[in-house]
């Protein structure tokens, strides 16, 4: 359940930290590595940084909007599910309520390129940290309002061609579970095919966990008797950066992440002027 007082014990931050848009809180931006959130710093204005010794420093400014200012902030997850629980856990219990994720990910499909984005629906949930919150029949899934905005941004941006929306798979482990390494490479890429077969557009290794943690906490919320409006929100932005098991190291891949991190802008200030300013 939610904790008051909360003390986080991984990031540097408080209560007043996350605060801000009228009690909605922050808008959160999670991309997995220190230097992609200092990246995506730059785009704000106001930016005031907390550092902390495990370098999940947290950035802290606002965005501007049909004359509005909105309140933001990034921090970067690392990698991997069991990390990203643990920063959105402490996120959360200090009172933010909307994330945003800006990763990379592998294409499964032939018409997925690299250099395009992935705009998430839902998440395979092809890892453990997950199930110590719900059984693996409950659906990992993407928040409508974020999948909408997301949309609505990519029109706007004239990126709507190299937008794909849909299903990714979340793995707990790359070189196995992806690239076949290990005693069980060959169970393992059969795997992989058989995502291929159901359509599943890319993989990546965070999404799950934001997506089901994001479910149980509106789940808390609601029986805390919360107002709806202040229910969690989640969604994903992936920049695909590899294809054919192989690392695209052009300007290509470096494409795909700009297009991720200005598509991620783009779409909090869709989903704040949605939310705030109608």
């Amino acid at each position: 359940m939610f904790k008051k007082h909360f003390k986080p014990e991984h990031i540097n931050a408080t209560a007043e930290d996350l605060a801000g848009n009228g009690g909605i809180g922050r808008y959160v931006l999670l991309p997995g590595s220190e230097g992609r959130a200092k990246d995506i710093s730059q785009y704000f204005s106001n930016v005031t940084v907390k550092t902390h010794h495990r370098c999940h420093n947290l950035y802290l400014g606002t965005l501007s909007a049909e004359g509005h200012e909105i309140d933001v902030a990034v921090i970067p997850t690392g990698m991997g599910c069991p990390s990203t629980e643990i920063i959105v856990h402490e996120l959360f219990h200090l009172g933010a309520r909307r994330f945003i994720r800006v990763g990379s990910a592998g294409s499964l499909q032939p018409w997925v390129k690299v250099g395009e984005v992935v705009n998430v629906q839902a998440s395979v949930r092809d890892e453990l940290t997950t199930r110590d919150y719900a059984p693996i029949g409950v659906p990992a899934v993407a928040s409508l309002e974020v999948i909408s905005a997301i949309l609505l941004a990519a029109e706007k941006m004239g990126l709507s061609e190299k937008l794909h929306v849909g299903s990714v798979h979340c793995k707990s482990s790359l070189y196995a579970r992806e690239f076949g390494a290990g005693p069980r490479g060959v169970e393992n890429k059969a795997f992989d095919e058989l995502l291929v077969l159901n359509g599943i557009l890319a993989t990546e290794m965070e999404t799950a966990t934001l997506f089901i943690q994001s479910q149980v906490y509106n789940h808390e919320l609601m029986l805390q008797n919360q107002k709806a409006d202040y229910r969690v929100l989640a969604g994903a932005i992936l920049g695909i950066i590899s294809a054919d098991d192989k690392f695209d190291h052009t300007s290509n891949a470096d494409a795909a992440m700009k297009s991720a991190v200005e598509l991620a802008i783009e779409t909090v200030k869709t989903l704040a002027v949605q939310e705030l300013f109608a």
